[in-house]
């Protein structure tokens, strides 16, 4: 006889870890399908720039916050000293003011007829009172000066706390746009160390032909538009292959607005630090081709970036971290204008 048994079922555990199995080979499957393809050395090298863009539109802004901290505390300074020699004089007035009374004092307590009455000298006696009269006058006077001179110390020393509260919020303004600028950097890093050794070292190789044709750069033979804009020019040419660092002056590093900033102050001119205020600091020149030697040029819509006009569509400038003082071809960047200064 036939056998009919029921053939035998698997394990509900069976099924349980046989289904997650498959679903887990599945989603690995899709996820591979679907995984975004590691990127491209250009690639990188496009988002490392945009990157280095916004860093240096936040370091302008640390620029401004840095400068605006350096006039508060400045200012803050001068008050406090002001008010330290105030207060000085103010004791000194007081002093003064003491010394009155006590005079007063000494020569008064008995009404002035009964004194002139008892009096062996009354000829002596109306000197004194006249003198006495002189006195009063002189103590309303000194009474006048001292509250003057409060009313002066304690404008001045709220005038002072206005400028600490000011200072304060500056101070955490400059924080907060260090870290913007830091936290930009960091990403381009991570991006350039996501790069093979031998595409990092392509790129480094980019930079370091940039600086070399830099130093080869054709100038032509444009004369500056007055002897401040060449002197200044001339500065600028001594601090080719310098570094960019953000925030810097020189003359061991500077950025962009850093370097033209101080270029001019060699030229004996001072110029704002920040690339939007030196947009302003003299006449503006829309066309490119009416540029001369040592004006200033401003880029990008924000007039974040600012370099001086070498001739011949050269721009000498601080491009950007990881690059030198160098020249670069107008035509790279956005131009918006000329300043002549």
């Amino acid at each position: 006889m036939a056998s009919h048994r029921r053939p035998k079922q698997p394990s509900r555990t069976r099924v349980t870890v046989l289904t997650a199995t498959a679903a887990a080979a599945v989603a690995l499957t899709s996820q591979a399908a679907h995984a975004d393809p590691k990127p491209t050395k250009s690639e990188v090298k496009a988002k490392v720039d945009k990157l280095y863009e916004d860093a240096e539109k936040a370091t302008e802004k640390y620029d401004g916050a840095k400068e605006q901290q350096d006039k508060l505390k400045k200012q803050v300074d001068d008050l406090q000293d002001n008010v330290a020699r105030g207060q000085q004089d103010l004791n000194k007035l007081r002093g003064q003011l003491g010394s009155l009374a006590s005079a007063q004092y000494r020569s008064g307590g008995i009404d002035p007829s009964v004194q002139l009455f008892l009096s062996s000298d009354p000829d002596d006696f109306l000197d004194k009172a006249t003198a006495q009269d002189q006195l009063s006058s002189q103590q309303a006077d000194a009474v006048k000066k001292i509250q003057a001179k409060q009313r002066s110390l304690a404008q001045q020393r709220a005038e002072a706390q206005d400028k600490l509260k000011d200072l304060s919020s500056t101070r955490k303004k400059l924080g907060d746009k260090k870290k913007e600028v830091q936290s930009k950097l960091a990403s381009a890093q991570k991006l350039l160390n996501s790069l093979t050794a031998a595409e990092r070292a392509s790129i480094a190789a980019d930079d370091a032909r940039a600086n070399r044709n830099s130093s080869r750069a054709d100038l032509g033979n444009a004369v500056p538009a007055s002897a401040r804009g060449g002197a200044a020019l001339s500065a600028a040419q001594t601090q080719i292959g310098k570094p960019y660092v953000y925030g810097a002056t020189g003359p061991a590093s500077f950025d962009c607005s850093g370097l033209t900033s101080w270029a001019y102050a060699q030229a004996g001119v001072s110029i704002p630090r920040t690339s939007q205020a030196q947009a302003n600091a003299g006449t503006r020149i829309y066309s490119s081709s009416a540029l001369k030697p040592g004006d200033l040029v401003l880029f990008y819509g924000d007039l974040h970036h600012i370099g001086l006009y070498a001739g011949n569509g050269m721009v000498l400038h601080a491009p950007h971290t990881g690059a030198n003082v160098r020249y670069e071809a107008l035509g790279n960047m956005p131009f918006q204008f000329g300043v002549r200064i």
